[in-house]
């Protein structure tokens, strides 16, 4: 599944081809992906300019003076900038047309993505309960200590609820807990403000270098012959499950929370 950084390098790649074009037209090959795709997608997108594409947690928000479309890129979702005409594809649902000759498509093979509309003035309801970005100001070791307070659930579901920080999905949490020296099984609750302060600075280090990496593939952002240009992974922990700890040599435990792996090392992580 895209995580923050995969959406953010989405984001990144789009901005250049698309910023200040206008859109001339919207093709729809479906009424729906998880959900129904708004009227206005069609009605009022059109003859408008994209004033600027926003990410917001794992949502991209592609701005314009008569509102905003809302994707998410789902398990399978991918937005590319094509060259007009250029052939569609069994997935390929969704096409923005620009000038310039240009389009943004959408592909998506299981149709767990979703193209929503935002009102100018408006905060769409998906948005609305989202905690901060992890890579703000706002998202902190203090933030965390406060939050966590009274909590029983383990600390990895905890980083991973959107209403705590957006955007740290399961790989993530993983790697974070893992370089803070954590158990992601520990009560959140029972965590030090000491020890959120490693987490929180882990989870921005972590995942500032994944969008730094993924900038690294933006040059094959517009070429249809190949993957979207996300990061090669270099992961400690997650998905290594038996493999040997990098840090102690010891092989990696397996936390399944809410049937999501998660691999630990249960000396290294306390």
């Amino acid at each position: 599944m895209p995580e923050l950084p995969e959406v953010e390098t989405t984001r990144r790649g789009l901005e250049p081809h698309i910023l200040g074009k206008r859109i001339t037209g919207v093709v729809l090959r479906r009424d729906s992906l998880r959900w129904p795709i708004p009227f206005e997608i069609v009605d009022r997108l059109p003859g408008e300019k994209i004033l600027a594409i926003e990410r917001r947690a794992k949502y991209l928000l592609m701005h314009t003076a008569a509102g905003s479309a809302l994707w998410h890129l789902g398990m399978s979702g991918s937005m590319r900038v094509l060259k007009a005409g250029t052939p569609a594809g069994k997935h390929d649902h969704v096409d923005i047309e620009l000038t310039g000759k240009r389009i943004i498509r959408f592909t998506d093979p299981r149709r767990f993505g979703c193209l929503l509309w935002q009102a100018p003035g408006e905060i769409h309801p998906l948005l609305q309960k989202l905690g901060p970005e992890p890579l703000s100001e706002a998202f902190n070791g203090d933030y965390l200590f406060r939050k966590s307070r009274g909590k029983t659930a383990a600390v990895k579901s905890f980083l991973m609820d959107q209403a705590v920080v957006v955007g740290v999905g399961n790989i993530y949490a993983a790697e974070s807990l893992f370089r803070a020296g954590i158990s992601p099984l520990r009560e959140a609750g029972s965590l030090t403000k000491a020890r959120y302060e490693k987490l929180a600075e882990a989870a921005k280090e972590i995942l500032a270098y994944a969008i730094e990496r993924g900038g690294t593939t933006l040059r094959d952002f517009i070429n249809p012959d190949s993957e979207p240009g996300y990061f090669e992974q270099e992961l400690d922990v997650y998905g290594r499950e038996g493999e040997p700890c990098k840090k102690c040599g010891r092989p990696l435990r397996d936390s399944r929370l809410n049937n999501r792996a998660g691999a630990w090392c249960g000396s290294c992580q306390t």
